[in-house]
């Protein structure tokens, strides 16, 4: 995958909202989805204590979710711990990533918000801008935004809406009685469509595969231990 310069990345934290605010203008709402073979999970984690950074991306083929190709790697982040700026700090380390695969995907899925971001610019759409992919913000937590509770049952959502009332994602039951994922638009792909792929990627437990197939890896990253012989990898 071939990344896009929108942007340099060292830049500070003024200098990196108002890049937002500019990109967040390029972003379209627009399912441009074909048929669909790969699907890209991603994930990283960092620490507000420590510059390093471990980043992995997983591709699954669709609709039957077996792993095609996974790759990670350890880098240092030089951007400093800033609310809301996240992309900034772990977008680098993700494209080197997204960069070495031999596998092309179809969608990208994040660990992270899209749209459902104080200005519209989680790392699921800064990246998904990056890359001109359709992606998505699949997130376990609330950034931002309001909601009423959904259904117990799976595949029962409610909407996310900012201050304004403006909806910016979706409040997704993946799994019954359960906590739900936050779930929005990154990138060339409407909300209907971003729930119903990321349902049709769970397969009994609250996460979707290719976020919970991520995580899985950059875990394994964080613990120094090596992936299966067959899978490629970076680092």
């Amino acid at each position: 995958m071939k990344a896009r310069a929108l942007h340099p990345w060292q830049v500070s934290p003024h200098e990196a909202i108002a890049i937002q605010k500019r990109l967040r203008t390029e972003v379209s709402t627009e399912p441009t989805l074909g048929d669909i073979r790969y699907i890209a999970g991603a994930d990283i984690a960092t620490s507000k204590e420590s510059p390093r950074a471990y980043a992995g991306v997983v591709v699954l083929s669709y609709p039957d979710l077996e792993v095609v190709e996974e790759r990670g790697l350890e880098a240092e982040v030089r951007f400093p711990y800033v609310p809301g700026l996240l992309a900034f700090r772990e977008g680098p380390a993700l494209i080197r990533v997204f960069e070495q695969l031999t596998t092309e995907p179809d969608v990208l899925v994040f660990d992270g918000q899209g749209l459902a971001h104080p200005r519209g610019m989680g790392i699921a759409t800064h990246l998904g801008l990056v890359f001109d992919k359709p992606s998505i913000g699949c997130a376990k937590s609330l950034l931002y935004g309001r909601y009423q509770e959904p259904g117990q049952e799976k595949g029962a959502w409610a909407d996310l809406r900012d201050p304004q009332g403006n909806i910016i994602g979706a409040v997704v039951r993946s799994k019954p009685k359960t906590t739900p994922i936050f779930v929005s638009i990154g990138h060339r792909i409407d909300l209907v469509t971003a729930i119903r792929l990321l349902l049709d990627c769970t397969r009994g437990v609250r996460i979707p595969e290719p976020t919970r197939l991520a995580h899985n890896l950059v875990t394994r990253l964080r613990r120094g231990e090596a992936l299966p012989k067959d899978q490629l990898r970076l680092w």
